[in-house]
């Protein structure tokens, strides 16, 4: 039997998942802050720890400059990219709009047992909260908003949405941590959740801009910056939690 054609397949499948596979990982280790801000990415020392040829790492590091998550310097190599408060701030702008649309469609959509999933998550938030585990906090918010990009069904909503948190994920841990986000921002997501359970289209999609809002506002007070105008009118609530 000429076992030639399957195994063909099987080596073009392994090696064209790989890059895919090291660019999950190292994106994993940017998001942890395993890999911070500012340093450089080594393909040699990727290739070691993942015990791979320079090939995929390569491949998979230039998706990841695709994704804005690393930026090339002219004869030193790449660098995990640091963002600007100003470019945060405009993404935060941006995310509003998006979570807006999402709330809507997710009311809409979500079943019961949604719901009941959403709710475990936020407890498990909660625990998270109450350790003061910013970390595992920051990883159990992704998923959350990853459960509503899926019920949300939309497919360029999801890719927009997830380059814009990925670049954000760079700046946001601080705000989280320094602006006293880690303190109300589970109450934000319940209320998201509750919202969400009543049906109701318009007070989801209120319900989710404002916690982009009061996230934006914390991210100021980090950064020791005077919130703009249309943040700082944004609602009462705002101003309470920032």
């Amino acid at each position: 039997m000429d076992h030639s054609k399957p195994s063909s397949a099987l080596a073009f499948l392994q090696s064209s998942s790989l890059p895919m596979l090291v660019q999950e990982e190292i994106e994993r280790l940017i998001m942890t802050g395993e890999l911070p801000v500012g340093s450089r990415i080594n393909e040699s020392d990727m290739a070691a720890r993942f015990h791979t040829s320079r090939g995929p790492v390569r491949e998979a590091l230039r998706s990841l400059e695709e994704a804005g998550l690393l930026r090339t310097e002219k004869n030193r190599g790449m660098f995990v990219r640091e963002i600007s408060f100003e470019e945060a701030d405009e993404i935060y702008e941006l995310r509003e709009a998006l979570e807006e649309v999402i709330g809507r469609r997710v009311a809409r959509r979500i079943s019961p047992d949604g719901v009941a999933r959403l709710r475990a998550m936020i407890d498990a938030m909660r625990v998270a909260a109450q350790a003061g585990n910013l970390e595992h906090y920051a990883q159990l918010n992704l998923q959350f908003h990853d459960i509503l990009l899926d019920t949300a069904g939309s497919g360029k909503l999801t890719e927009t949405y997830q380059r814009l948190i990925k670049e954000l994920s760079l700046f946001r841990m601080r705000a989280l941590d320094d602006g006293g986000g880690l303190r109300v921002s589970v109450d934000e997501h319940s209320q998201i959740v509750e919202a969400m359970a009543s049906g109701d289209a318009e007070r989801t999609a209120q319900a989710m801009r404002q916690h982009v809002a009061d996230s934006r506002a914390r991210m100021h007070k980090a950064m020791g910056r005077t919130a703009p105008a249309d943040l700082s009118t944004s609602s009462p609530s705002s101003s309470k939690k920032a």
